[in-house]
Parts: structure tokens; sequence; C-alpha cells
């Protein structure tokens, strides 16, 4: 079959992978199932489909359909061809205003559809909390629902008309037709011909009809997709006579997962944009039992959203940087928290009164704040991130996707919890609670450690269990997540061995080879097998230089990963996570693929060293560092961390490079280089030298080279007697050589406003080592500058930074590096970039408007990766806002794509722009000439000066300067 896949590359307009490191990153989705696949393809157009359908047919092997991969259920993994559809299907082809339609390839995001369509008055409903990130084609291929389902319906209810391409690589186009039209098609001599025919066979009796009633989910359940939706077919007109609806083949095609036939393009019917003026009321419960109960008559009030969290995702959220800022309408300690959303054009507050009077007759509710505007957004992204902050609970015990899916009606809803949690109590479970209360669909999962054939075997029993209490109130098993792997299993029980067969024939008429992703709804694989865990394994012991322990190694750090693919969201949804996939497009880019590669081989490796491997290298190569993934990331994977430490590790094995060393050790360089300024930069800024310099060292021909300016010369500063209060200023490496005049006007502007500054000799904060991989170096300076400031810094004299990405190594790695803990921990609480220190300042008053300009400015500011993941913007931002004429907008940027080194480097030099180009440049460009561009990162300024030609200014210069 090698051969056969050579043949296939040669003839591939796209990209098709056969190594190891591509296809164990394929091997897993957002579930616990891990398979590792015979290649993955990147399909160029349908042609390139056909030749892998071809090519799976006479090979005997299959093709698993994939755009963002973040199934819960293991839809995406086989061991066949993964086919990825996300980086070139992923075109609006056409919209029909008129009609309300739009026409998408399958790996169009769901929410860069919905911007498209904005301003035409339309959107796409269905709203999962992946819709960042996720794509069309996943959700037909789900049937998914999320947050709106209660007002807008699933995608089934939305999928107008299907372009597929069959089994036999015939093409097939399926929408609404008529009862004449239907059986034209059954007479068709090929395969869709044959399928038409199939289902009229298997679904025209009826004592079918019957069975598929009794045994199939109630039908007011709208969220069920258990199975084929022969459910829905039956209500035609080709097999009912009363005022049926057309027949329309895409509601079968709907929620089968890629099992039936490959989509190439989606017709989808839209609605209205809902009312702009809402309100949601957060409604507080001391028990889930209180909450549950309140639900059915709360849904008579037309909510457009039905929300649900328990304790345990809003305990997550206290640990998580981005979410802390979004739990402000939390009112003591709820055990659950139900979210409502009222929307009207007009009458809101009508609406308002009616649904609190009868939230208070049910006094179940202790607290219910109306949230409006931006704390909406907040609330409901606190909800979203419920998924991916499951994976942040450390340890080998995870909330495992297993019966989170389950969906009952409304009147069932508060005995189906009782006896659920009857259930998990039998088995010793705390169960997590969340989700789509107002649909009667609560995701429900055990707390298991899948590492353990003890709680494999739970995982099995918990799921049966569970099944069997759904069935017994026809409920839905599957609700919005799919069968995949893990539910396919109980889809007999779910709707009775009868129906079930009728699906294998169906099954067989579209796909009699089985081609397509074999194992799902069909033929299952079992629930049990092919985890992403081998089960009573022995930990392999992974010595590291920084500590990992928090997560209990750097291991179970990789694990934090589960899949949830927030690194793949795009720059047009805000936010930083990952730089690196935002001008890829590629899954090897993404922080997810860097945290599945390196738990896959540190614990398969057979090496001494498992860091030793070039597929490890290949995967971190183009990670920037910026630490977004720690704070970005539900879960709070630091990929950062985890590239440092390999690529110290691999280093060990491997040497050093000339590059490397000389970027790690940059600032011996520079320290030469600002000793005669003048001279230096005379070398460094002529064309001849720069070349060389350049062609040497790697440096893009196009990167401009840094200009030395002398040291900063503390002596010149005398210290105040008194001060409002003491600080340490720490001059790093980067200001002390290459911009020393922001050092000056740090040291002035602190001064001025009344403040003692001290200073010490202290070394480099480290921050070219880390980036390189040299932690023997940069633990030695840690250890040193600990030592230095241990017995200096403390919440009367704090430390204080002007480079983001120097000073914030100590509130980050070197609590990590350093040997005295304790001190490194003491010193990282009172360690604040400048712009947080003169911020708190302000709020306590010591720092007013007064004594500034009353000059009027308009300021753009971009923020430090470093920043925004360790600190906050805001700190800039207030900063700035000081004078009182001073107009300041933060640039809504991620990564500017310096980031140190990594923009200087030769073969990384066009990435780096590209990521420039993405939000940061053209925000640059269209300020007006009068607007100054703030920026506080060395490299980020560098990089706004060769991205666009603007001198950008660090803000404290800016606030120097506005001083009276």
């Amino acid at each position: 079959m090698i051969e056969g896949l050579k043949d296939l590359k040669s003839n591939f307009k796209g990209e098709l992978f056969t190594d190891d490191l591509i296809r164990r990153i394929y091997a897993t989705d957002a579930s616990v199932y891990k398979i590792i696949p015979l290649a993955v393809a990147l399909p160029k157009d349908t042609e390139d489909i056909k030749r892998l359908i071809h090519f799976a047919a006479t090979n005997n092997t299959s093709l698993i359909p994939r755009t963002a991969g973040t199934s819960l259920a293991g839809q995406c993994v086989g061991d066949g061809i993964i086919v990825d559809v996300s980086k070139y299907f992923n075109k609006i082809i056409n919209l029909d205003v008129a009609k309300k339609t739009v026409t998408v390839q399958p790996g169009v995001v769901r929410d860069e559809l919905n911007n498209y369509l904005k301003p035409y008055g339309l959107f796409f409903g269905p709203n999962t909390s992946t819709s960042n990130r996720c794509m069309i084609g996943g959700m037909v291929g789900n049937n998914s629902s999320g947050t709106t389902s209660i007002k807008y319906g699933v995608t089934r209810d939305k999928v107008f008309k299907l372009k597929t391409i069959l089994s036999d690589g015939s093409d097939a186009e399926f929408s609404p037709i008529t009862k004449d039209e239907f059986f034209k098609k059954t007479q068709q001599n090929n395969l869709e011909g044959s399928i038409y025919k199939t289902i009229y066979e298997e679904l025209s009796l009826a004592d079918v009809h019957d069975t598929i009633r009794k045994e199939f989910p109630k039908p007011e359940i709208h969220r069920r997709n258990t199975g084929y939706a022969i459910d829905e077919l039956i209500n035609t007109d080709v097999f009912t006579e009363n005022d049926s609806a057309d027949f329309n083949m895409c509601k079968l095609l709907a929620g089968s997962e890629g099992t039936l036939a490959f989509t190439t393009e989606i017709t989808l019917q839209l609605d209205d944009l809902p009312p702009t003026d809402n309100v949601m009321i957060a409604l507080h419960y001391k028990s889930i039992e209180d909450c549950m109960s309140s639900v059915k008559a709360l849904m008579k009030h037309n909510l457009h959203t039905c929300e649900m969290m328990d304790n345990t995702i809003l305990n997550l959220t206290k640990h998580n940087k981005t979410q802390q800022k979004n739990r402000i309408f939390i009112e003591g300690e709820p055990v659950a928290i139900l979210m409502c959303e009222l929307k009207a054009n007009e009458g809101l507050e009508h609406l308002i009164n009616e649904f609190l009077d009868t939230v208070k007759s049910q006094n179940l509710a202790y607290a219910y704040p109306i949230l409006k505007g931006a704390d909406i957004t907040k609330a409901m992204e606190l909800r979203k991130a419920g998924l991916g902050l499951l994976g942040n609970m450390i340890g080998d015990k995870k909330a495992v996707a297993c019966i989170e899916d389950t969906a009952v009606t409304l009147d069932d809803l508060s005995d189906f919890i009782s006896e659920f949690t009857a259930i998990m109590k039998s088995y010793k479970q705390n169960a997590v609670y969340y989700a789509h209360a107002g649909a009667g669909e609560i995701h429900l999962r055990p707390i298991l450690n899948l590492k353990t054939s003890e709680d494999v075997s739970l995982f099995r029993k918990i799921t049966t269990d569970v099944a069997h209490l759904v069935k017994k109130y026809k409920g839905s098993m599957s609700g919005e997540h799919g069968d995949g792997i893990v539910r396919a299993e109980f889809i007999p029980l779910m709707i009775g061995e009868q129906n079930y067969q009728i699906l294998k024939r169906i099954k067989t008429a579209f796909d009699p080879n089985t081609i397509f992703n074999p194992g799902k709804i069909v033929n299952a694989l079992p629930m049990d097998k092919n985890l992403r865990y081998e089960v009573d394994r022995k930990e392999p012991v992974i010595g590291t230089m920084l500590d990992f322990s928090a997560s209990q190694g750097i291991l179970r750090e990789a694990e934090k990963c589960n899949g949830s693919g927030d690194c793949r969201k795009l720059p047009e949804f805000g936010g930083t996570m990952c730089p690196s996939y935002r001008a890829t497009q590629n899954e090897k880019d993404t922080t997810r693929a860097r945290a599945n590669a390196l738990r896959e081989f540190l614990t398969t490796s057979e090496k001494e060293n498992k860091f030793n491997h070039k597929e490890l290298k290949e995967v971190f190569d183009l990670c920037l560092s910026c630490k977004a993934c720690a704070s970005e990331c539900p879960s709070s994977v630091d990929v950062a961390s985890l590239k440092a430490e390999f690529q110290y590790q691999y280093q060990k094995a491997n040497g050093f490079s000339v590059k490397d060393k000389f970027f790690a050790s940059a600032t011996k360089y520079n320290k030469l280089g600002s000793k005669m300024p003048s001279l230096a930069n005379a070398v460094f800024q002529s064309n001849f030298a720069s070349s060389i310099i350049k062609r040497f060292l790697g440096v893009h021909t196009k990167r401009s080279l840094p200009k030395f300016t002398r040291p900063f010369n503390q002596t010149s500063y005398k210290s105040l007697a008194l001060g409002i209060k003491t600080v340490y200023v720490f001059i790093d490496e980067f200001i002390n050589h290459l911009e020393s005049h922001i050092a000056n006007d740090a040291i002035i502007l602190l001064k001025k406003l009344n403040y003692n500054v001290q200073f010490v000799n202290h070394l480099e904060s480290g921050r070219s080592h880390l980036s390189k991989g040299f932690l023997e170096e940069a633990k030695e300076l840690a250890n040193k500058n600990v030592s230095v400031f241990k017995d200096l810094v403390s919440t009367e004299t704090p430390l204080v930074g002007i480079e983001p990405s120097a000073i914030l190594t100590f509130r980050d790695e070197y609590i990590k590096l350093a040997d005295d803990k304790e001190a490194a921990k003491s010193i990282a609480k009172n360690t604040f970039l400048i712009e947080e220190f003169i911020q708190q300042e302000i709020e306590l008053g010591r720092i007013n408007s007064e004594q500034f300009t009353k000059e009027a400015r308009t300021i753009k500011f971009h923020g430090h990766c470093h920043q925004k993941a360790l600190a906050n913007q805001k700190s800039s931002f207030d900063v700035l806002n000081l004078p009182e004429n001073y107009n300041v907008t933060i640039i809504p940027s991620g990564c500017c794509g310096m980031a140190g080194s990594f923009g200087y480097e030769k073969d990384k030099y066009d990435i780096s722009m590209q990521i420039g180009e993405q939000t940061l440049f053209p925000a640059v460009r269209k300020a007006s000439g009068e607007t100054l561009i703030a920026a506080n990162g060395t490299s980020c300024r560098h990089q706004i000066k060769d991205g666009t030609g603007v001198i950008a200014k660090h803000p404290i210069t800016i606030l120097k300067e506005a001083l009276l």
C-alpha cells in the first residue's frame, strides 16, 4: 500500500502526509480515543477527493473526513486516511439574500460565516461552544446544536442542499424533491438510484413506521442524533399521505458523521438576525435539583438561551487567567447557575418583569443579577470555556466524555437528573453538570482515570447504565456531540435491533465497500478500546530542568490538552493563540499538535533521551513562545515551557548550533556593541557588513539589525531621600544596550512622580537563553537574580521592569528554575511591569491627571504577548489615558510575529511578517500621521518599524513626554 500512496501523492494537487509526526498529530481529536491513521490528506479540489475514494476502494482502506477535529465522540479518528478539508475547502461560494440561503464549503468556520452574513441582516443559528473554530462540515456531520437551538433549531433543520461525492466516485446533489421526483430517482441505473430505491424499500411499510416511532427518541426532543435520522424521513410525503414535507436526503446525511457520502458543498437556510435589545438573567442556585426543577416553567418565557453551569466549572474558572475577568456576575458560591437570555425589539422590560415574577414565585434561586451588553458576552464566554476547563483538572482523573450528550424532554428532566445522580452515587462519582438545560440536555461527565483498567471498566459500566436510563425516558443518548466511537455501540439499545438493521442496510446501500468512516454509527468499534492512553502502563520517569510539579510533571502538562481546538481560532476572533497556526493554517502548527506530539513521543519512545526526536524539533519549530496558550487555552497548556524544555533536552543530545548559541548569548554581543555604539552601528547598518553578518547568523536579508545605545548610567540619578514609595527598577538587557533612552524616560517619570528609585547590580533576565533552550545558563541567572532581590523586594518595595519579556521571567520561569522556590515566589508576587505599578498607584490616588499635559493626542497601543498572558493590557491602557485629553485604543492584535530571535531567522521571516499582517500592520498603516503608535515590547517596536516604517514608542516614553 505504501507504493500505492506514493503513486497517489504524485497525482495529488493538495498535500498528502505519511510521516510519523503528522500521523500521530491526527491520531486524536477532542475525544478519549487515539488511532494512528495510514496517512493524512489535505485535498485541494473535488478531483483530489475522487482520487482518495478510488484509492480507498482499490486498496481496502477508508477515509475519515475531518474539519477542525474537535469531536468529542471519536468521529475524526481511524486507521485509514484522514481527509482534512479545513485548509482548502473553506470558501463561501454564494449568498442569496432574497431566499435567505448561503452555500459554503465544509471548511468554513461557523463564526466566520456569521461575520460575513451580519451586514445582510442574516445568520446561521446553531451555535456551539467551539463556534470560533468549528466548521460547517463538522456541524453537519454531527448535527450540531449549541446554545440557540431552543429558538433556532439544530443544524439538520438548516441544511437545504448538499453536494456530495458517493463511494463510487460519482457526484450526487441532495435537496428537497417532490414525491414524483423521488420515484424517478429510484429508476436511475446508478449508485444514487440504488440508494433511493433502498430507502424506499426499507421505510415504506406502516409497521416499520410504527417500530421507528416506538423505539426512537421522543420527537419533541429536538436534540436527537442517535444513528441515522430515519425517523425524520418517514414524515415526508413519500411515506405519509397527509400534508408532509418534501423528501430531502440531507435530513439523513446531517448527523451521519461522514459515513454515507463525502460532502463538498453545503447550502444552508438562514434566519434574520435576532433582536439586539437583550438581557441575560443569571439565576443562582444552592443545588442542582433546584436548578433542574425550575427549567420547565422558565422556558415558557420565550427564552433565546437557557444554559447551566455547575460549581465544578465555576471553580475551575477561578484559576484561569482569561476567565477570571468573566466571573464578575457571580454572587457567593452557587452550586449551579442558569443563564437565561431574553430578547425583544420592544417591550423588553415587561418580559423581564414577567420572567422575574416566575423566578420569585418558584423561590428556588437565591440571586438573579441582570446582565447587559458586554457582560452577557463575558458570561457566555465563561460557559463556553467549560469543555476546555475540564481538561485543567490536575492529575490523571479527568471529566470524561461518554454520557455527556444525553437529552430528554423538559417534563422528564428533573426525574432523569435524580435517577442519574443516584447512578453516579452508586459508583461514588461526583459528576460535572453543564450545558443546555432549556433543551433538556445536560452535559454530564464522570471523573475517571482512563489510564487504569479499573476506571476503564467503570467507563463502560457507567455508560451502559446511563444508556438504559436514557432509553427508559425515550431520550437521546447523542443530543449534539454525535455517536462516534463512544456511543455507537449503544445504538441498537437506543433505537431497537430492528431499526438498527435498517441503518446497516442503508449504510451498505451508500457505501458497499465501507470506505467512509467505518466503526461509527454501525458496526461500531468498541467504546473501551483504542483509548488515548495505554491502560495500566508504567509511567515513564522524565527528568526536566524546568519544574513542572504544578502539573505533576511534564507529561501531565502535555496531557492537559484535551483537543478542544481553541488554538485554531482565526485572528478575527481576537486573542493571540496560536500565531503560527493563524499564518500557516496547518494543524502541525497548533498548540494542540505540539502538546499531543510531545505526549506521544514521551510515552512511546524507547530512547534513553525521549526528547531526542527530529519530529519534535519539527513540531516546535514555529512556536513563537508567545505564552498565549498558558492563558487563552482553557486547559492552560504551557507550550512555551514545553518548548524550552524540549530544546534543552534535544540539544543535550544533538549539540547547539552556532546560530542558537549567538542568539542565546546576544546580551554578551550587545554589551560589546553598546560600549562604542557609533562605531558598532556604522558597521551593523552598512549594507556590506550587515549582509555578511546576516549571512553568517542566518538572518533574513530584509530584516533590519538593531541599533546599539550607550548603557543606562544609573550613577547619574540620585535617589530621593523621601518619596511616596521605594521601587527597585530592573534595567533589562534589551533596554540597557539597545534602547537605554527608555530607561532614562522611566526613571525621570518615576522620580518626577515622587518615587524613590533604587538600583542594584543584577544580571540579565535570561530571556534570550530561555528562548533557545539554554536552561542551565538561564537557571544560573535565575538563581543569582533571586539571590540579589530576595531580601530587597517586598510589598512595600516592589520590583518594576520595563521590557515585558524580561521582567515577567520573575513571574513565570524563575519559579520553575530557581532553587530557592519560596524566595522566587515571594519576588514574583511583588514584581510588576512599570505600567502595572503606575496603574496601582493611580487607583490609590497617588498619581492623577493634573500632573500631565492637557494637550489632546490619539494613541493606538499594541501589547506584548507576555503582558497579555501573564499580566494585562489594561494597565498600559490606563497609563496612556492618564493625560485627560489622550484618546487611547488597544489594537486588537495577537502576536506581532517578531518574538525575539524568531523574526530574525531566515526560514521564519516570511511567517513572522505574515503574522504581523494579520491585524497589527494594517491597524498601524490605517492610523493617521498624527496618531502615536505605542508598544511596550522591544521586539514589537522592531517588528512595527520593519513592517510599516512607523516608529513606535514605549508607553512610558509617551507618559514621560506628557509630564507638566
